[in-house]
């Protein structure tokens, strides 16, 4: 009896260190199609000019991209290439954006300026956006109504030359009839007001509304510590309204920091 455990054990053993055998022989499924990912990474990189700089290694699907880009928009194409190839399970990006190099506060002047005028027109009301940039690495928040804002900023700054990095913690208002009433009647007050009417002539540098949940926060520059408090006064005014914080800021004030 007990020979015949010992031997049953000893079968079980060599069953289960011929299976690991046969595991560890035969690449994974992932890993099948390694030299043919490779073979159509490499191909796909070599068809544009801007990924010249740029290598590619495949593991178990995987796709390790290395080397450098001038622009940080061509380090996103990259990665987009590469998953976009069959059996790819993932890209691994670590390629360098080796463009100018920008200082901090010149790169932050060039992509606030670039912010503030391209965005104009109705949704520029109701969006916000705030940067900082350190070593290069581009750090932007703030607030948007649609997500349209949102794509259009970040496709200024991942094109900007000098940035190597970007920190993306921009928030999409959540969809709602209620918020959208509130906006349009703050807007309404805030521009038809005698005072505050002059901040629709330029559509590149409105008050901004930004709207959760019926809680009302405005952003911005004026000219006057008068026009943001008619600003906020006019903005407490509105129905449904449950809140409202008032961020803008005074033109001139070296302690502000403004946001576009």
């Amino acid at each position: 009896m007990t020979t015949t455990i010992l031997w049953k054990a000893a079968g079980s053993l060599l069953a289960a260190g011929l299976l690991s055998a046969t595991l560890f022989a035969q690449p994974t499924a992932a890993a099948r199609y390694d030299s043919q990912i490779q073979t159509k990474v490499t191909q796909k990189l070599a068809a544009k000019s801007q990924f010249r700089n740029v290598s590619s290694s495949v593991e178990d699907g995987i796709v390790n991209l290395t080397g450098t880009v001038d622009l940080y928009q061509r380090k996103l194409d990259a990665a987009k290439l590469a998953r976009k190839i069959a059996q790819v399970q993932g890209v691994r990006n670590l390629i360098a954006v080796a463009g100018p190099d920008v200082p901090d506060q010149q790169l932050a002047g060039k992509l606030g300026e670039k912010l503030t005028y391209v965005r104009n027109g109705y949704d520029s009301t109701f969006d916000y956006f705030a940067l900082s940039v350190k070593d290069g690495v581009v750090t932007v928040q703030g607030d948007d109504r649609t997500g349209i804002g949102r794509d259009e900023a970040l496709a200024d700054i991942y094109n900007m030359p000098g940035v190597k990095d970007v920190i993306n913690n921009i928030s999409v208002e959540p969809v709602s009839m209620f918020d959208d009433g509130i906006r349009l009647s703050t807007a309404r007050a805030i521009y038809r007001d005698p005072v505050l009417s002059k901040y629709a002539i330029d559509p590149a540098k409105p008050i901004r509304i930004i709207v959760e949940n019926g809680h009302v926060t405005l952003y911005g520059m004026v000219d006057s510590n008068m026009d943001r408090t008619v600003a906020g006064m006019r903005a407490g005014q509105i129905p449904g309204a449950f809140s409202v914080e008032n961020k803008l800021v005074v033109r001139g004030n070296p302690a502000d920091q403004p946001g576009m």
